[in-house]
């Protein structure tokens, strides 16, 4: 495997993931209420509790795309310019 299959693979998954984190977003800001009341069958959730869970939640996964997706891509993209 070399170096720009690697490139473009991480490249598409950052795009993947920060799409997937902007519906995630978008459901959370213009489907608010659905989604609470699904949720709202399963867990007695108060409407604090909600939204810090899926903040906390839109703030791991955000990280968790830096650390696996962009650094690596950065890194990838460094190590072919030298």
């Amino acid at each position: 495997m070399n170096l720009d299959f690697w490139c473009r693979f991480l490249l598409s998954a950052v795009l993947i993931n920060y799409i997937i984190l902007m519906i995630w977003f978008l459901a959370i800001i213009f489907a608010r209420d659905w989604i609470k009341q699904v949720h709202g069958k399963w867990f007695n959730l108060s409407d604090a509790t909600f939204d810090a869970i899926h903040y906390g939640g839109m703030a791991v996964y955000k990280v968790g795309i830096l650390l696996f997706n962009l650094v690596p891509l950065i890194a990838l993209y460094f190590m072919g310019k030298s």
